[in-house]
């Protein structure tokens, strides 16, 4: 395919979005907030590169930090209306996977 036909766009989104760990820790924000250790223990990630995969979803505005001020401090992680959004292109996926790729 022509590299000038691609829409910029587009790009961006699959370069946000193909960035390892990206999809799977927007799925599981899809039920609500969750804790950094809750999402760290759910999906067996490094907690070095789930901090990276947060901070660059935030970056982009699809993933909100917020802050509680108790003690000990609460921090939960949730999606904003933009990663709200992506819900259905994740259910797309998901039904995929469930009809076309093998059970292990």
């Amino acid at each position: 395919m022509n590299q000038a036909l691609i829409c910029p766009r587009f790009e961006k989104a699959m370069s946000i979005m193909s960035q390892r760990w990206t999809g799977l820790v927007i799925y599981q924000l899809l039920t609500g907030p969750k804790r950094f250790c809750t999402l760290e223990s759910s999906m067996g990630i490094s907690g070095r590169v789930l901090s990276e995969r947060l901070k660059d979803l935030e970056q982009q505005g699809i993933v909100k930090r917020e802050v509680y001020p108790e003690t000990p401090v609460r921090i939960e992680y949730s999606l904003t209306d933009q990663g709200m959004a992506l819900e259905p292109v994740l259910r797309e996926i998901e039904k995929w996977s469930q009809e076309w790729l093998p059970a292990e």
